[in-house]
């Protein structure tokens, strides 16, 4: 059992003791259908804190020869497989962590020719038969093993893009490109890998090493395709713990779900974790990321980017190319290259059916106010979001007059930065002016109610706190909206709901681009 080579398995063993084990050890199913066949090049690219080093010890445990994991693994869903016992420790693994290496070396400049010497003296620690040069690369250790014994290698390397998002000096950059051409882009040495699998922030960077992984299969959190279920934490799983730890699943959801792709729901696993753990529902990712990357990609304020990031503070999903962004820190010429890259980093959700982005939830919805109050060209929007907590009181004490003025703000703020004025623009506007309500409310638009559609309502996740039925009027009077919502009964869908109501009825008048407001108290028996 080596550090680098054939590694042995504690840690994973202390990640499936921890007091929040979720089991994910199916994904191994998943590389085993790569074993040994020409497609077995993967790299899986997901945020911080998303799990991919557990995932790497997780295959390390199971195909090292370094150990042996068969009671480790016997109660986990991999243990049902046909081809568990087929490949279970029977490689030889070489695992390596670039962020790792990177931050613990002190003569940064060489850390590839430091790193591959401590790995090749791993090597022939192990095969003393084998004649292996001082000279040769890691590339060339592996072929010349492979050569005198036909054993081949599992390579398992974490955070490849380390040094891409770290931008190092030239020289350590071009020791990389070489390392990995080494490795990955020689046909002769191809036979020896039984398998490749490298994980990163970034999938592929394309526009300075493609050529040297461009025979890799990706999965990306644009699109992770069939391995979606080993990204986060599913719906079905948050929900089992939530039983288990008797927290409030539907909070949960709004603080830390959002993610989707292939129709299924994916959570931080970190965040729903700590909130498990603690109890307690607030942004545990803030604590170990930053909000400056959100800031720092907006300030270069390409054209289109205000406009669409109000729109997704609104609560709307915007257009996004994710085609054109080249996977670098130094590449950024359009706003879809700033969107893909906040989705990357798991600032926004992508919607691979609608290619589409939104913010996903309420944990992540903080981490952008944080950054909007920092930029001068969001002055204006950071104002409506501060008004919105009174806004909501002033609201739940049936001051129409506050409503109005409220609105006014906001309406010119969302219309100013589209070409069109119509219903949709209101309900946004009223989605900004009320985003402090996100915090106690669910806010659902057209909600099906009584003989028709609601236009947006409001419902508590305290039922405590009245729900708010609001209906929109253009150009007629807030109390025709008034006397819908009652004409239309849309309060008699609220089954759960007794008590005090508030109907508010609102107008906007596109010529003096006026709002007006009614508020009516309704008690539901």
């Amino acid at each position: 059992m080596g550090i680098y080579l054939n590694p042995g398995n504690e840690n994973f063993r202390r990640a499936t003791v921890a007091d929040i084990y979720v089991d994910k050890t199916m994904l191994i199913s998943e590389m085993n259908r790569f074993i040994d066949k020409a497609n077995n090049y993967v790299c899986v690219s997901r945020p911080r804190r998303f799990g991919k080093t557990i995932t790497g010890n997780m295959l390390a445990a199971y195909y090292s020869k370094g150990c042996d994991s068969r009671a480790l693994f016997s109660k986990y869903k991999i243990a049902g497989t046909e081809d568990f016992d087929n490949k279970l420790n029977q490689f030889n693994v070489i695992q390596i962590d670039v962020n790792s290496e990177y931050q613990n070396t002190n003569d940064k400049d060489n850390l590839v020719r430091i790193l591959s010497e401590k790995i090749i003296d791993e090597l022939k620690q192990e095969y003393k038969s084998v004649k292996i040069k001082d000279e040769y690369t890691l590339g060339e250790a592996i072929l010349a093993i492979y050569a005198a014994t036909q054993d081949t290698f599992i390579l398992l390397i974490d955070e490849y893009d380390v040094l891409v998002r770290e931008k190092v000096s030239k020289k350590l950059f071009d020791d990389y490109l070489s390392f990995l051409n080494g490795l990955f882009k020689s046909n002769t040495l191809r036979p020896a890998i039984s398998l490749a699998y490298i994980t990163g922030i970034f999938p592929v960077v394309r526009d300075k090493i493609q050529s040297r992984l461009n025979n890799f299969r990706e999965y990306t959190f644009i699109n992770s395709s069939n391995l979606t279920e080993y990204i986060g934490f599913t719906s079905s799983e948050v929900k089992k713990l939530c039983d288990i730890y008797q927290v409030d699943y539907e909070e949960c959801k709004v603080w830390y779900d959002g993610y989707k792709q292939r129709d299924i729901e994916i959570y931080n696993p970190e965040s729903v974790v700590k909130c498990l753990e603690d109890k307690q529902f607030e942004g545990y990712w803030s604590k170990t990321s930053s909000y400056q990357v959100i800031s720092d990609r907006l300030s270069q304020n390409f054209q289109g980017t205000k406009d669409d990031v109000i729109k997704m503070l609104a609560g709307e999903k915007v257009d996004v190319n994710v085609t054109g962004f080249l996977n670098t820190l130094d590449a950024f010429v359009t706003k879809d290259d700033v969107f893909t890259y906040l989705i990357h980093l798991g600032y926004l959700a992508y919607d691979v059916d609608e290619k589409m982005c939104s913010i996903p939830n309420r944990e992540v919805r903080q981490e952008w106010l944080n950054a909007l109050a920092s930029l001068d060209d969001y002055t204006i929007t950071n104002q409506i979001i501060n008004n919105s907590k009174q806004l909501l009181q002033k609201t739940l004490e049936e001051d129409a007059k506050a409503v109005e003025d409220a609105l006014d703000v906001s309406h010119i703020h969302v219309t100013s930065n589209r070409s069109y004025n119509n219903e949709d623009a209101l309900q946004s506007a009223i989605y900004l002016a009320y985003i402090y309500a996100l915090n106690k409310y669910t806010v659902i638009r057209e909600m099906t109610a009584g003989k028709g559609f609601a236009d947006v309502v409001f419902i508590p996740r305290d039922t405590d706190d009245p729900v708010l039925i609001i209906e929109l009027k253009r150009n007629k009077t807030a109390e025709s909206a008034l006397d819908q919502i009652k004409d239309k009964r849309y309060f008699e869908s609220l089954e759960l709901y007794k008590g005090k109501l508030l109907f508010v009825g609102i107008n906007y008048d596109e010529t003096s681009k006026k709002h007006s407001c009614v508020i009516e108290q309704f008690i539901k028996e």
